[in-house]
């Protein structure tokens, strides 16, 4: 019987018959501020599923190792058991966000070349900023380690830049998380959706991500039905 091991703040991760695998669920929440603000929205966690899924699997049609193994139902998915790295990995194309009110910028201007930010997963420390130097300090990761998460993002963001154009949206920044496998391997673990990334509409600017939740712009589930739908749309083309 499967043994729930771990509720996190939009996913529900379950042991399975099978050691190396997990089954993860995605829940109907959406939460900000490092959980403060929490909501409930019917169909969020399926259509974050769908995108994550959509995305997971164009990255590995294109060489990027990842946890992913197959879709169970419409909240549900079946993933390779790692050790996630306590690190999340942030790559910036336009500046937005903390990284705009941190440095007293406007959002919207494209930088000149991608920032990348290391942060230590932790809502209690508020995620607090991490460099290399004391990821290896504190035994988190070695050099080489980092040197492969990082070069993975880059090859992430190669990829999703132009697959979100194509369907019609700028991938302004993401975020993402890492793990190792019982053998040792690095892959691409947790998720990649709106709840992750910001994306505008690239005529209007418009926010299509987890922002019109925070900044209550517009349904949250909808909102996400149109990033899928967008995508499916421009994969589809590629066909």
């Amino acid at each position: 019987m499967d043994k729930l091991l771990y509720t996190g703040k939009a996913k529900q991760m379950w042991q399975t018959d099978d050691p190396d695998v997990l089954r993860v669920v995605y829940m109907d929440q959406a939460t900000a501020l490092n959980g403060k603000k929490k909501d409930h929205f019917a169909g969020k966690g399926a259509a974050a599923k769908a995108i994550s899924d959509l995305v997971f699997n164009y990255l590995i049609e294109h060489g990027i190792p990842t946890h992913f193994i197959k879709q169970l139902s419409a909240t549900e998915d079946l993933v390779k058991k790692c050790q996630m790295f306590p690190l999340e990995f942030v790559t910036r194309n336009v500046i937005a966000g903390h990284f705009a009110s941190r440095y007293g910028l406007d959002e919207g201007k494209v930088l000149p070349e991608p920032v990348e930010e290391t942060f230590f997963k932790s809502d209690k420390l508020d995620d607090p900023f991490i460099n290399e130097s004391a990821a290896i300090a504190l035994g988190i990761a070695s050099h080489e380690d980092l040197e492969k998460m990082w070069g993975l993002c880059r090859e992430v963001n190669g990829l999703l830049k132009p697959l979100f154009e194509k369907a019609g949206m700028q991938l302004v920044d993401f975020k993402l998380e890492f793990g190792r496998l019982t053998n040792g391997d690095i892959v691409l673990a947790d998720e990649f959706s709106p709840d992750n990334c910001r994306l505008w509409d690239l005529k209007t600017d418009e926010h299509l991500d987890k922002d019109v939740y925070r900044r209550k712009l517009a349904d949250l589930t909808q909102t996400y039905d149109e990033v899928l739908s967008r995508l499916q749309n421009a994969l589809a083309e590629e066909d």
